[in-house]
């Protein structure tokens, strides 16, 4: 693979996680779509050669460290949906950009659900349905994300 792609795949990556972490008002939080998780599943879908668990992992110890959340929790929620979409991808690749959407909202909500999990570990969380809400929002924006980055990607020249 040639610098630019790389370049270009840790630059998406770092851009996503700027968005994770923007800073939003309370009430617009549980709206925020997982931009690390969508970024870096299309990126196992189309390059499953160059993106891997590694690159989960380690965008979910930034995270971690971001946030300051209990070191690996987004590590291993991150590493989870990069796993389940390297063992996925053929499929992925098969199915209409709608099916992929509805499949991102599953493969999503699985992980928010694990996260959720998580949180009831470390501490005392109400749980409600509502922890769904960004990963319908991210299966929502799955067919214009996957458009932009694939003519970003084509651009570059990335296989």
């Amino acid at each position: 693979m040639r610098l630019p792609g790389l370049i270009a795949i840790w630059l998406t990556l770092v851009i996503s996680l700027c968005l994770q972490v923007m800073p939003l008002p309370d009430a617009w939080l549980m709206w925020r779509p997982n931009w690390l998780g969508l970024a870096l599943a299309y990126w196992c879908v189309t390059a499953p050669q160059r993106v891997g668990v590694f690159h989960g992992f380690v965008c979910g110890l930034l995270l971690d460290l971001i946030e300051g959340t209990p070191l690996g929790q987004n590590a291993l929620t991150l590493s989870l949906l990069t796993y389940l979409c390297l063992l996925l991808y053929q499929r992925l690749r098969a199915y209409s950009i709608w099916q992929q959407a509805v499949m991102l909202f599953v493969l999503l909500g699985l992980i928010q659900l694990v996260e959720q999990w998580l949180r009831t570990i470390f501490g005392p969380v109400s749980i409600h349905l509502a922890f769904l809400l960004p990963a319908l929002i991210g299966g929502a924006l799955w067919p214009w994300l996957f458009t932009m980055m694939q003519v970003l990607r084509r651009r570059l020249g990335i296989t």
